[in-house]
């Protein structure tokens, strides 16, 4: 079911179907998401305006793209999804794993119901501590270092 935006004009209320809009976000990967764009960018808006979309927008952020498209109702959506170009356009992009993300609404990852969760940190994101030299060096190691050396030694035994 398509809905339905109100607009009030001298007391009259006019009923204007709202696009059904999609968004599809692709993320920097192996490549840039730019260089996807600029070789895929003009196939996905032709399939798009073929299939029946009134409205489309690309925005390019640092991390990647995100292409808008508005088509009349979700059956549209659906169609232009499936169309084999656009299928080996959405495969081939720089991150097959986790570069691509397609969301209902505008704006892809601007505004949605959950927040994008910030990324896992690599380990548990802690630097590593220094080892203590005063335990691990004999004390024949330790007189043949320089002096200012042999002071952290004394320094930390107190």
């Amino acid at each position: 079911m398509t809905a339905l935006l109100c607009i009030f004009d001298d007391h009259e209320m006019l009923q204007l179907p709202m696009p059904y809009w999609m968004s599809i976000e692709v993320l920097d990967g192996v490549f840039s998401a730019s260089r996807w764009a600029d070789s895929h960018g003009d196939s996905l808006v032709e399939a798009a305006l073929s299939s029946g979309a009134s409205d489309w927008a690309w925005h390019h952020h640092s991390w990647g793209v995100v292409f808008e498209v508005a088509f009349a109702d979700e059956a549209a959506w659906e169609r232009y999804r499936f169309l084999h170009g656009v299928r080996a356009a959405l495969d081939a992009v720089p991150d097959p794993n986790f570069g691509l993300v397609i969301s209902r609404g505008r704006g892809g990852s601007a505004g949605t119901r959950d927040p994008r969760r910030r990324p896992l940190l690599s380990g548990s994101g802690a630097a590593a501590l220094p080892i203590p030299l005063v335990d691990m060096l004999d004390d024949d190691v330790w007189g043949a270092l320089p002096r200012d050396i042999q002071q952290y030694r004394l320094a930390a035994s107190r």
